[in-house]
């Protein structure tokens, strides 16, 4: 019998239209409910006796990294080690898990404190990140490793990997760059912009101490990866 205690209403309906992205059904939605508590929610509500995602986040970190890890070991027989260690390392980093969360609309279900909605938690990637580590870690002490297994093949393996390897325009640049000895390339912060729940960020890529492209984004790594498309684009 399901434990769905605080699932009614609209809070419930909000669950279950998550439960349907992640194509998980929790038995304890409880567990689910933890998951989407950030530790600033927490501690403003700490008569209720609130517990953040914090450790789930632990325990989500290791789930996935052991996922992420034997599927790519099965599935590349013929695969050196260095460039598995690449492809786990792009799988398991916050750009992916970002991604995870942006395809499961996961800002809208978070707990997050006032001052950090204010601040734009709900679009803050580390914090969507770690959302999405701690749902993984849910579904995995609710199922077993088998559930958390299919959650992460299919919406972080298989959704995700397609998208890295299109758009991770740093990896790319770098691979170019790396086929002639002795190239130097490095990335720097020109300005940033806007209020601090909406900065804005313009990157410099430098190729042998030359500029050789610019980009900006919303976070530093966002700005980086602009910036290393259009040295791609200006090499090529």
């Amino acid at each position: 019998m399901r434990n769905r205690s605080g699932g009614s209403g609209a809070g419930g309906l909000a669950t279950a239209l998550l439960e349907e992205r992640l194509g998980y059904t929790f038995q304890d939605i409880t567990l689910l409910q933890k998951a989407l508590t950030h530790s600033s929610y927490a501690n403003e509500h700490k008569e209720e006796g609130l517990s953040s995602n914090e450790r789930l986040e632990f325990l989500g970190d290791s789930v996935l990294g052991m996922v992420v890890a034997d599927h790519l070991y099965r599935a590349n027989p013929d695969l050196p080690e260095g460039e598995l260690t690449r492809i786990r390392a792009a799988l398991v980093c916050e750009n992916a898990l970002f991604e995870v969360a942006q395809t499961l609309e996961l800002g809208e279900h978070l707990l997050l404190g006032r001052g950090e909605c204010v601040a734009g938690g709900r679009r803050r990637p580390s914090i969507m990140a770690d959302a999405v580590e701690a749902i993984l870690a849910a579904v995995y002490l609710d199922g077993g490793i088998g559930s958390a297994r299919r959650v992460i093949v299919q919406m972080v393996i298989n959704d995700v990997r397609g998208k890295i390897e299109n758009h991770d325009h740093k990896t790319a640049l770098q691979e170019l760059v790396q086929r002639k000895s002795g190239q130097a390339l490095s990335y720097r912060l020109l300005d940033a912009s806007g209020p601090d729940h909406a900065k804005t960020f313009r990157v410099e890529v430098i190729l042998n101490g030359k500029p050789a492209g610019t980009g900006a984004g919303h976070s530093k790594k966002e700005a980086e990866q602009n910036a290393a498309k259009a040295a791609l684009e200006a090499l090529k």
